[in-house]
């Protein structure tokens, strides 16, 4: 039998239907919004996909080491350095008036366009700038000298210049500048050490004992027996830990004193000298006689740096471990203290609260929070949990600190459950909907085995519903993970001189303020003097963080896969 004959049409347009009929069929069967919506979703991944090409080229060449070059204007002028960028501009018509005739010429051939480099020549302390704009019209001649070395200083940024002589007590040494530079290190590393280590005890009991004298004046009265007696004490130990300071300190100077007789002469392109002290520079190679193993070998030991150890100049180079440390350690308290609030009002919301217009008005205020600036919740949080809820618990636990506040300032704590308020509802929309997805059958089979509905929804719903749990979760982390607007006024600090854990008690100090890697991008690329040495360190500090994230939630994702199949897949 055929189709026609059993009443199907075999052609849905009709071949005297005009082409207008035909073009409105078309839109009605919805064709033109297939490709429309195709096609803004290939160009959204393709510009994912190619801001993170960016970010990866960049952040990885970075640390990457590079030939220096030199440069010889026509004026006779000479200058030395690592080329950062190129680039093309026009000329003002006064500078196109002072060049010669065949410079002219090129330029025209190029469109009235003129091309210039960026050198990184260092040497801040002697030039008064980090960088130098260089014309190819001004340039008559390139080379990349033999011997020209790049010296990493912890202060002053880089040095760039020729090794002329390495000198202990004002003669030339026999030794290597390689051995003597991994002596001084370690030198530079025992102050470093003694001054935050052994010094820090020193100074953190003597404040101690300020704060039991002032405890017991504020507890018994200042001319109570006590009050007097825990003076004595005071008094009495007060001696003993200065004394102890003052030996340290000896024996700091004494180091330093050593330090001071190994240093290393140094000649800018320009000849002038300059004497460095080798505990100073953090790392020095001939840039220009390196080879391939070589230059990866310094390529490393920058990334070892750079993950491993602290900021140094105004945040530009060095390390981010204090913020990597503070990114984890606070996404870590925001998960914690979102995931309950979160599953417990959706709980209330889709399993106990009476369904009418006053759920509805909560669920859209609910949603509607997703849409408030970031910016409000910090202000919020600096005004609630940083001076209402912290000034609390300073009277109360730490009135002997007054007016110093403990708690009642920024700190890792508060900037955490602001992220938490940030991103709950989030958690709870995931959460309801991971509730409204589990049978009803299922609750209905427990209730019918005489489960009261507590317990279904602690053995059965939740259960089944935590994939989807999670999954609000993950969302959760990687908003807040990279919020930076709310943490500005309530905890994050450009440099944090202390991280939020050590070995006292009680180990986890969440009142202290802490860096973090958001920040850190906002802080170099938009706040420091120094704007061009910082664009590389910002490049690479998104990177990391970009990682660190996607580190976090695919660990969270590990754990719902996980959940899904023990219990999802338990049902079947």
């Amino acid at each position: 039998m055929s189709l026609a004959i059993r009443g199907i049409a075999t052609d849905p347009v009709p071949p005297d239907k005009t082409r207008r009929e035909r073009c409105t069929s078309l839109t009605a069967r919805g064709e033109p919004m297939v490709w429309l919506t195709g096609g803004g979703l290939a160009v959204a991944t393709l510009m994912i996909a190619g801001l993170l090409l960016l970010v990866i080229f960049n952040g990885t060449l970075t640390f990457w080491p590079k030939r220096l070059i030199k440069i010889t204007t026509h004026d006779g002028k000479t200058f030395l350095g690592e080329i950062t960028r190129a680039e093309t501009y026009r000329l003002s018509p006064d500078q196109w008036k002072e060049l010669p005739a065949t410079e002219q010429e090129k330029i025209r051939q190029r469109q009235g366009l003129a091309q210039r480099q960026l050198l990184r020549t260092g040497n801040f302390d002697i030039y008064g700038d980090h960088f130098k704009w260089l014309a190819d019209h001004e340039i008559a001649q390139r080379e990349y000298p033999i011997g020209a070395w790049m010296f990493e200083r912890q202060e002053w940024g880089v040095f760039v210049g020729f090794m002329k002589v390495v000198r202990v007590d004002g003669q030339p040494s026999t030794e290597s500048f390689a051995q003597l530079h991994e002596a001084a290190r370690a030198r530079f590393r025992e102050i470093k050490r003694i001054e935050k280590s052994e010094i820090g005890e020193v100074n953190r009991a003597i404040e101690q004992l300020r704060l039991a004298v002032r405890r017991v004046e504020l507890k018994r009265g200042k001319d109570s027996p006590e009050h007097k007696q825990a003076v004595a004490h005071a008094e009495k130990r007060d001696a003993e830990l200065h004394a102890e300071y003052d030996k340290l300190g000896a024996k700091v100077a004494a180091i330093r004193a050593e330090d001071a007789r190994y240093v290393v002469e140094v000649q800018e392109v320009g000849g002038r000298t300059k004497e460095l002290k080798l505990s100073e520079i953090v790392r020095a190679y001939p840039a220009n006689d390196l080879n391939t193993a070589q230059r990866i070998g310094v390529y490393i030991s920058r990334w070892w740096e750079f993950l491993t150890s602290e900021p140094r100049e105004a945040n530009t180079e060095g390390g981010v471990l204090p913020a990597i440390f503070g990114t984890v350690l606070m996404t870590l308290i925001m998960s914690l203290a979102v995931a309950p609030f979160g599953v417990i009002a959706a709980l209330y919301l889709r399993e106990y609260a009476k369904q009418g217009p006053l759920l509805s008005a909560v669920r859209i205020a609910v949603n509607n929070l997703a849409g408030v600036p970031s910016i409000v919740f910090g202000v919020f949080g600096l005004g609630f949990f940083c001076y209402v809820v912290g000034g609390q618990i300073d009277q109360m636990f730490f009135p002997e600190k007054l007016p110093t506040p403990t708690y009642g300032t920024g700190g890792i704590i508060w900037a955490s459950l602001t992220l938490a308020l940030l991103t709950v509802p989030v958690v709870i929309v995931a959460t309801e909907e991971a509730l409204a997805a589990v049978p009803s059958s299922m609750r209905e089979g427990s209730y019918a085995c005489g489960a009261s509905k507590w317990q279904t929804i602690k053995r059965i719903v939740l259960p089944r519903a935590m994939p989807g749990v999670m999954t609000g979760l993950i969302l959760a982390m990687a908003r807040g993970a990279g919020e930076v607007a709310p943490l500005m006024i309530t905890g994050v600090v450009k440099l944090a001189p202390e991280l939020p854990v050590d070995g006292h008690a009680p180990f986890l100090h969440l009142s202290r303020s802490f860096m973090h890697l958001g920040f850190h991008i906002y802080d170099v690329g938009f706040q420091s003097q120094n704007s061009e040495a910082a664009k590389p360190m910002v490049f690479t500090t998104t990177l990391l963080l970009i990682l660190l994230i996607a580190l976090l939630n695919l660990s969270a994702i590990y754990i719902r896969n996980r959940l899904k199949k023990r219990f999802v897949g338990a049902q079947f």
